[in-house]
């Protein structure tokens, strides 16, 4: 997950928040559309969809910008925690225009760190997360995703674009200093790091807020779209 949560942690809490997180494109969801949910990881979301008893299920593995369908065939194509993972999404959202028919819809959530609450958020907090960002640009993502999105669908072509902020507590305050702290221990433990200096003085502050993290406040901010083809 390019989110980095603890692992056990992060599949407890996608196993009980998969109708909540479904929940803004759920509507969409009727018998006879086929419908691709991109980035389905385990299947977790997947699985929790209300479907027809006849329905079936299919898990192929593609490249964002080469998806293994034809053009205007798909209904709805579902992509929830996935644009937050590509450092342009561009190339995703121009391969979903193509495949999905004329009136079909795009459903995506994707994440906006520069959004996120934190309390307290002292100058520890604010310089560990800065070194976290650079470990999560460098995976090839974007933790600010969800700031500039609905630009990027509405210059790949999509229409009735609209989108709105749903804040959710993902993972406990404590729960994420102690995953930034290891994220940061693990980079530093790559030789040649081409940013080990910022990175060094990024640990040393997470260190710091594991630490000093006692009860606190963590609510993660989502943009939840919508857009028709």
């Amino acid at each position: 997950m390019l989110e980095g949560y603890p692992r056990e942690a992060a599949l407890r809490r996608v196993a009980r928040a998969a109708a909540e997180r479904s929940e803004f494109a759920r509507p969409l969801f009727a018998p006879s559309r086929r419908v691709i949910d991109l980035g389905c990881g385990p299947g977790s979301l997947t699985v929790a969809f209300e479907a027809p008893a006849s329905s079936t299920v299919d898990y192929l593995k593609a490249a964002p910008g080469a998806l293994p369908f034809p053009g205007e065939s798909l209904d709805l194509a579902f992509a929830p925690a996935l644009v937050e993972r590509l450092a342009d999404p561009g190339p995703l959202l121009a391969e979903l225009h193509r495949v999905l028919r004329p009136g079909g819809r795009l459903a995506l959530s994707t994440l906006d760190w520069s959004r996120a609450r934190l309390r307290p958020k002292t100058a520890n907090v604010d310089a560990a997360l800065r070194g976290y960002y650079l470990l999560l640009r460098r995976a090839g993502g974007n933790p600010f995703a969800g700031r500039r999105i609905a630009e990027h669908v509405a210059a790949a072509g999509f229409t009735a674009v609209t989108a709105r902020t749903r804040y959710r507590a993902d993972l406990a305050y404590r729960d994420l200093a102690a995953h930034v702290e290891r994220a940061l221990a693990k980079a530093l433990d790559e030789p040649g790091h081409p940013d080990r200096d910022q990175l060094t003085s990024a640990a040393r502050s997470a260190w710091s807020w594991t630490r000093s993290a006692g009860s606190g406040d963590f609510t993660q901010c989502w943009t939840e779209l919508l857009a028709t083809r």
